[in-house]
């Protein structure tokens, strides 16, 4: 019993031992901050205004607690020293100081301070941090040479200053970063004067990133000493000279991006390994010539090729068909010519537009690949029949066969290609047919554009399964049917257009909703629409009430851009100013109304002036009678007016010459009568908006007294061919005898050109810049 009782002693006192061993051994639980690690990150806390602290990181930076238990804070598990500070996102608004506690922290290897508002330049004592592997201060407002500052880090792996306002050259010292596997220096000043005699020399280098800074400089002829490089990245700069074929013979190369640059001649890709890397290729937006070169079909690992926006020649190569691995090809924007090859359908993203393609190859199998999800083959010379095999891309999100010469209907079996789809551009064609019931599965479309083709019939009702909708055009066709009330449901409509048609009769319809409540834009121009509008008929609009500001925030956005999943927007042709003006991108707080070329009669809506976003309203050439609304004068935004060709009476509103966006209207043959509005936008006005309006006054100072439209009264046009006879016979009476031939002539060529210039006046348009 004895025995036992000892054993168990001493083995009571070996555990004891063991623990006592074991912790003792390990670093301490609680406190192991060293006190001058942490009173450096107190002083480093205190130099900026702790009033601007909104980020909750910096609350728990305080005596009461342990430095390596703060947030952002990094130490080493034995020593209690710092070695990683993670700061990104913490507003500083301040400079680094040079004598900065930052610089206390000796141990530090992970620094980052990325997009904390720190402005001024860097200080050299940036430079005792020699034990940095990872160095991040992008995104900030700093300035100065920074490379010179930090040029003996020569531990450094990542090295990420984008995002500044950096500059000086790249110094000789800059050799030594050996170990540098990411460069990051984009969107700065640098000069990179001494760039092509340090760059061979950063032999362990796998990543470098110089983009978007403001230089002009060529590259190294020889970067095949790069032996480690994998990501090429210095997009946006104004490099220049020939293509570095060198580069494409590193064997680690996987990403490439020369993009936005200045480089010239013609692209070779040299005696590229048959092992490369290279998944992605990015030469869009420089000045290369010639033909796409055959050697690139060598790079079996490639997935993507950009070589959009160039001066490239020829046809495309049919070797390229041999990249099995390529998902992503884009050639828009060069001189290239021949066939589409068919091996594109096995792509996903094709990008082919703007050059003078004019035929298809045989289309190939994908390959067991789900197919194309983005074809855009607009602006070429394509011609014939709608592509059948578009019908067998059941995966389309975005299809552009505009501007071409396609003929003939729209066939039937593209419902199939419209399931996932979200953007439909047929613009600009020639073709015919009814538009038939493809969008019955089509609940993901965003737009619609069959502007400008000769489609005929009736409006498909299977727009109505297009719940999402933004964009619908099928202005300038053939298009037979009434207006399309329906459409009032799609709650995400923001553009109408149906301008150029064959639509008649009324805007109202039994049992079916009169308000477009998100309707941005409307134009149901040079139609046959006709009957009265109610006063109320505006009242529901609520799109056009609505300021930007309030759900959009600041910066323009434009429609389709932030939904579909293709670098795609909408756009659209209208009149605009009285010139016919095409819309690349449709801003989100632009609004219009363009009603103008049909035959509405009855009063102007009062309801019309609770649309205070409206930019542009066109009411011409229609029977609208009664004065025009006072209501006009809330429509503070607005740019454009136009009422001119109906048959309005009384005063133009005093109140109009207050809206100071206002710059371009038309009051034109109607029936107005007393004084013009005296405001400074109506004063600067051509005499010709307000001709044809006999009883307006005060129009001295706009034509001169000698020109002022209201001394000819609206039946001196029905009198004009009446009078231009009398001239005629008066010429001919003057040179009766042996002058009766010249007098002839002479009364011809008077009648003429008085005729003519009756003409050119009539349809004049004043055209004046926007006040915005």
């Amino acid at each position: 019993m004895m025995i036992a009782s000892s054993s168990g002693i001493v083995f009571f006192l070996l555990l004891c031992s063991l623990v006592l061993h074991t912790l003792a051994a390990s670093p301490r639980l609680l406190h192991y901050c060293r006190l001058d690690q942490r009173d450096a990150l107190l002083e480093f806390k205190h130099e900026f205004n702790h009033d601007e602290f909104t980020d909750p990181l910096l609350s728990s930076w305080n005596q009461s607690s342990d430095c390596c238990l703060w947030s952002g804070v990094t130490c080493d598990a034995r020593s209690g020293e710092v070695i990683s500070l993670d700061l990104v996102h913490v507003l500083l608004n301040n400079p680094l100081k040079p004598n900065s506690g930052l610089f206390k922290l000796q141990q530090l290897k992970n620094l980052t301070l990325s997009d904390c508002r720190l402005y001024g330049e860097i200080t050299s004592s940036l430079g005792n941090l020699s034990r940095l592997t990872h160095l991040d201060l992008s995104s900030n407002q700093l300035t100065g040479e920074v490379l010179a500052s930090i040029s003996n880090l020569n531990q450094l792996r990542d090295l990420l200053i984008s995002d500044n306002s950096f500059s000086g050259d790249i110094p000789t010292s800059f050799a030594n970063f050996t170990k540098l596997s990411t460069l990051d220096i984009s969107n700065n000043l640098f000069t990179l004067e001494n760039f092509p005699f340090v760059l061979p020399n950063l032999t362990s280098l796998s990543s470098l990133n110089i983009a978007s800074n403001h230089v002009k400089s060529t590259l190294p002829s020889d970067l095949s000493r790069l032996h480690n490089l994998e990501y090429f990245l210095m997009r946006e700069n104004s490099f220049s000279g020939t293509f570095p074929t060198s580069l494409f013979t590193i064997p680690s190369l996987q990403y490439v991006d020369l993009e936005g640059n200045q480089f010239s001649g013609h692209i070779k890709f040299g005696n590229i390994s048959s092992s490369s890397s290279l998944w992605n290729i990015y030469l869009a937006n420089n000045k290369f010539d010639g033909p796409i070169p055959e050697s690139v079909s060598k790079i079996k690992s490639l997935i993507a090729l950009d070589i959009s926006n160039n001066n490239l020649v020829g046809t495309i190569p049919t070797s390229i068909s041999k990249l099995v691995n390529l998902q992503h090809l884009s050639l828009s924007y060069n001189k290239l010519q021949g066939q589409v090859p068919g091996f594109i359908c096995g792509l996903i993203t094709a990008t082919l537009s703007h050059n003078s393609f004019n035929s298809f190859g045989k289309p190939s199998s994908s390959s067991g690949r789900e197919g194309l999800f983005e074809l855009d083959l607009g602006s070429n010379s394509l011609g014939g029949p709608f592509p059948q095999w578009i019908c067998n891309q059941r995966f389309l999100k975005f299809l552009d066969l505009s501007n071409n010469l396609f003929n003939g209907s729209i066939p039937p079996c593209f419902k199939h290609s419209t399931y996932w789809l979200k953007g439909l551009v047929l613009r600009n064609n020639s073709f015919s047919g009814i538009l038939p019931d493809v969008f019955v599965n089509a609940s993901m479309l965003f737009s619609v554009d069959v502007s400008f083709n000769l489609l005929e019939g009736k409006l498909p009702k299977s727009l109505m399964n297009c719940s999402v909708i933004e964009l619908v055009n099928v202005g300038g066709n053939r298009i037979n049917d009434t207006f399309p009330s329906w459409l009032a449901s799609l709650r995400s409509l923001r553009v109408l257009i149906l301008r150029s048609n064959a639509f008649h009769g009324s805007l109202y319809h039994d049992h079916v909703s009169n308000g477009f409540q998100h309707l941005r834009f409307i134009d149901i121009s040079q139609n046959g629409f006709s009957g009265t509008l109610s006063p109320l008929y505006f009242s529901n609009w609520r799109e056009m009430v609505t300021s930007e500001s309030s759900d959009l925030g600041t910066g323009e956005v434009y429609m389709g851009e932030e939904g579909p999943e293709f670098s795609h927007s909408n756009s659209m042709t209208m009149i605009y100013k009285g010139v016919e003006t095409e819309f690349l991108k449709i801003p989100y707080s632009f609004r219009a109304i363009d009603f103008s070329g049909n035959r509405f009669n009855g009063n102007i809506p009062e309801s019309i002036g609770l649309l205070i976003e409206l930019r542009l309203l066109n009411l011409s050439g229609n029977v609208f009678t009664g004065s025009i609304p006072q209501a006009l004068a809330n429509l503070t935004n607005l740019e454009t007016l136009d009422v001119s060709r109906n048959q309005l009476s009384g005063h133009i509103p005093r109140d109009l010459g207050s809206l100071s966006f206002l710059s371009t209207m038309n009051f034109s043959h109607n029936l107005l009568e007393g004084p013009v509005p005296q405001g400074t936008q109506f004063q600067s006005q051509n005499c010709s908006i307000f001709m044809d309006n006999f009883k307006l006054s005060g129009l001295e100072k706009i034509c001169g007294k000698a020109h002022a439209p209201n001394s000819t009264p609206r039946e001196s046009e029905e009198l004009s061919e009446p009078k231009e006879q009398v001239i005629n016979w008066i010429a001919a009476a003057i040179a009766y005898g042996p002058g009766v031939f010249c007098g002839l002539v002479i009364g011809h060529i008077f009648a003429s050109h008085k005729h003519k210039w009756f003409r050119r006046n009539k349809r004049r348009v004043v055209v004046i810049k926007s006040a915005r």
